[in-house]
Order: C-alpha cells, then sequence, then structure tokens
C-alpha cells in the first residue's frame, strides 16, 4: 500500500512511516526527550526531502511537547518566568534560523548544511552524554548520594536586569536564558529539533536550575519555539507536510505509551548510556553516508 504526500511529492508506505513515529515515540516515553533529533534523520534516511523532514517534523514536536508540559503543571514543575524568556529568545531565534533555512535552499546546499549539523550536534551530545554516564556507572555507592550544591551563578547575577525567579529558587539576569533560547530557536528552524537535548544540559550546568524544573521549562519552551518555527516553514519555505505530520502523530502516540512503562524499569544511568548510544548511531549513520560518493556525481534540482 502506498501513500502520496503530496509536499514531499513522493509515495510512502503508510504503516512505515507509523512504524518510524511509534519507535521514535517509544524511545521519547523511554528517556523524556523530543524525538526530533532522531526522527528528522530516520526521515531522510527513508528518502523524505531533507527540507521537508525539518518542517514537518518541528509540527510533530508541537503536539509531544503538549501532552507532557500538562503532565508537569499538575505536579507544579513548569517555571512559566523563566519559559517566558526562553520563548521570546526561541521566537527571535526561530526567524533568524528560517532566513538561514532559506538562503541554504536558495543555493542547493540545505540537505548538506543539515546533514553535517547533525553530524556535529549528534557526535558532542552522544559523546559528553556516554561519558557522563560510565563515570556515573562506575561512581561509588556513597558518592552518588551526594547531591551537587545548586547555587546561583555570580556572573548571571551581575548582569543587567537581574531578577529573582521564585520557581527555579535563581537570582540571575534574563540576558542569559533570552541568548539560549535564541540559539535553540535557530537549531530548531534549521535542523527541526525542539532543542531538548541541548536545552535540558544547558539549564542544569550553565542557568544552574534544579532538575525538577528543568523538563517541564524546557517543554513549556519547546511548545511555542516549535510552533512557531512550524508556521514560518510552512509560510516561507512550504515545506510542511499535513499528512506525513499525521501518520508521524498517531505511530508516536501510541509508542510513547509503552516507552514511558519501559523506562521505569530502567536506572537513570543506564537510561542515559543507551540514548547516548543511539544517538552516536544515527551521527556514525550520517557520517558514512556523507564519507560515500553519491550515486549519481551530477544531480538536475529545479527550482521551487
Amino acid at each position: 500500500m502506498q501513500l502520496y504526500l503530496p509536499i514531499a511529492e513522493i509515495p510512502v508506505d503508510p504503516f512505515v512511516i507509523v512504524a518510524m513515529g511509534a519507535a521514535v515515540g517509544f524511545l521519547s516515553g523511554m528517556f523524556g526527550v523530543g524525538g526530533g533529533f532522531l526522527m528528522t534523520p530516520l526521515l531522510i534516511f527513508y528518502g523524505i526531502p531533507p527540507a521537508v523532514a525539518v518542517g514537518t517534523e518541528a509540527s510533530q514536536i508541537v503536539a509531544s511537547s503538549v501532552s507532557g508540559v500538562l503532565a508537569h503543571l499538575k505536579r507544579k514543575t513548569v517555571d512559566f518566568q523563566m519559559g517566558g524568556f526562553l520563548v521570546a529568545g526561541g521566537a527571535f531565534g526561530s526567524l533568524a534560523g528560517i532566513l538561514i533555512f532559506r538562503a541554504l535552499r536558495a543555493s542547493g546546499q540545505i540537505e548538506i548544511a543539515i546533514s553535517i549539523s547533525y553530524v556535529l550536534f549528534l557526535g558532542v551530545i552522544g559523546a559528553l552524554m556516554m561519558m557522563e554516564s560510565v563515570r556515573a556507572l562506575l561512581r561509588a555507592p556513597e558518592q552518588k548520594r551526594k547531591r551537587r550544591k545548586r547555587r546561583s551563578p555570580a556572573w548571571m547575577a551581575s548582569l543587567p536586569f537581574a531578577m529573582r525567579f521564585r520557581t527555579s529558587g535563581l537570582y540571575i539576569s534574563p540576558l542569559p536564558p533570552i541568548v539560549l533560547g535564541f540559539c535553540v530557536g535557530i537549531l530548531a528552524a534549521i535542523m527541526g529539533v525542539g532543542g531538548g537535548f541541548i536545552m535540558v544540559p544547558a539549564m542544569l550546568y550553565i542557568l544552574n536550575m534544579p532538575t525538577n524544573v528543568v523538563v517541564g521549562t524546557s517543554l513549556f519552551q519547546i511548545i511555542f519555539v516549535t510552533a512557531i518555527t512550524t508556521v514560518l516553514h510552512a509560510a516561507a519555505n512550504q515545506t510542511v507536510d499535513v499528512v506525513l505530520a499525521l501518520l508521524l502523530l498517531a505511530g508516536g502516540v501510541i509508542g510513547a505509551q509503552f516507552g514511558a512503562r519501559a523506562g521505569v524499569k530502567l536506572k537513570a544511568e543506564q537510561l542515559r548510556a543507551l540514548l547516548a548510544l543511539i544517538v552516536l548511531a544515527v551521527c556514525a549513520r550520517l557520517l558514512i553516508g556523507l564519507a560515500l560518493p553519491p550515486d549519481s556525481p551530477f544531480i538536475l534540482e529545479t527550482a521551487s
């Protein structure tokens, strides 16, 4: 059975797309990540044009993030004040990313730019996660029980407009969160990701936010930034395929439920190590694709 995608302009097997959505949804439920950094490369491997894969995946992340935020709202683990500044920076970052995306697409370099971006970011993030996971697994039990003291970074408090973020227990300037949101907004537009795999570590180790608030606040920011990115991609680049997005959502909702149950059975260190292995495997696959010569050295591409 084949289903024609109107924006991607290719026929696909809908069951394969749903299965991909379910697989990434399973991993998202297990690890607590948006999954865009895994789904976008998988769509490219399947043959979806990179521009369409990026634009469409952003719309799927919105839906999955909304469900995650609802759960965190019940626990009151969302810092709306911090999230507002992250969204403000992310909105401008998304606009800048769309302009960069459009310029790369017009020059015919968007596919190679997306692949290189994924290789760099997934390689660095995967390696750091693996090293931290190995250290945590080898650490003595008594060391694991020691909690890291959390303090507001002095240099952030010395910046202009410093204020108190009560939910996070911080006294810092809003400028660093705005800059962080701006950078993640650019990544969301160019790579089709929510940015959680970068945002969460940055909020923990740079902004020094408490762990119980980080995930909910990150998801809150992702909703708005990816929604803005989706609208901009649809309006400026016409790269959002609604049919593809619905298929991915159908699989993702089902897979996330099973993934959440499976994640409870594994320790945090084991989860991080497993996710790091998956990230590095996707990075290696993209790197091989970049290194291998193309099937045809000459490709004629018409401007859209």
